[in-house]
């Protein structure tokens, strides 16, 4: 059964807008394995099912459900950090004033959220961002938190094993590259600053947006290029 984005956000939505049960919040709870796409079984059946039992309670109202969709789908999401950090990138006063306020900084662009604070990957040290008591989450600034952050799996082996959970994702650090792990609460969220990759400099703000994924924000990828889009 083919899920549309539609179906999903709705689903991820109409939870986090009204209480739900212990049985449909653990169904949203999936083990971090190595591809990192667990969803529940048939997750379009799913997502109607929830939303048609919420509009039928009087619970949610569709064309409110249907703002909020399309508020986080085309107005907050990861283009948005990607805007930002494609700005840090290009422009050295903006960097420094994220490091320093990333909450002012972000204001500049027009986006406002919970305390954010900013860590920059350096070619010495990876970030790597969790919530270990939830799945508190940047949404301004990254939109939905993809099922992989919230599962308990990720949440502890993080903190246990922050390179190991790395590796699964494609990322292979040095011995002398320090891994941080920043623990997300509902008072502060992190971001990551990824390092701006290697034969980009011929390519444009917006250009360099692309290129940024919500991944990389979070910590479990690098930024990369692909080959024929690579400047020098």
């Amino acid at each position: 059964m083919t899920t549309t984005r539609r179906e999903l956000l709705s689903a991820g939505l109409v939870a986090a807008g009204a209480a739900v049960s212990p049985s449909l919040a653990s169904a949203q709870e999936h083990d971090h394995d190595h591809d990192h796409q667990d969803m529940p079984s048939d997750p379009a059946l799913r997502a109607k099912a929830l939303e048609s039992l919420m509009v039928a309670k009087g619970l949610v109202d569709r064309a409110a459900l249907d703002a909020l969709v399309d508020t986080y789908e085309h107005k907050v999401g990861p283009r948005n950090g990607a805007r930002v950090v494609a700005r840090a990138w290009v422009d050295a006063e903006y960097k420094k004033r994220l490091l320093k306020n990333a909450n002012a900084a972000l204001a500049e662009l027009g986006y406002r959220g919970p305390t954010l604070t900013v860590v920059e990957n350096t070619a010495k040290i990876h970030n790597l961002v969790v919530c270990t008591l939830c799945s508190c989450y940047p949404w301004a600034v990254l939109g939905l938190p993809p099922v992989w952050y919230k599962s308990a799996a990720y949440r502890s082996r993080s903190v246990i094993d922050p390179r190991g959970v790395l590796r699964e994702f494609g990322v292979t650090l040095a011995d002398d590259v320090e891994v941080r792990v920043w623990d997300g609460t509902a008072d502060l969220r992190y971001l990551v600053l990824p390092e701006r990759p290697a034969g980009t400099q011929g390519l444009g703000e917006a250009e360099l947006a692309a290129l940024v994924t919500r991944d990389a924000m979070v910590g479990v990828a690098k930024v990369s290029v692909p080959r024929e889009g690579a400047h020098a």
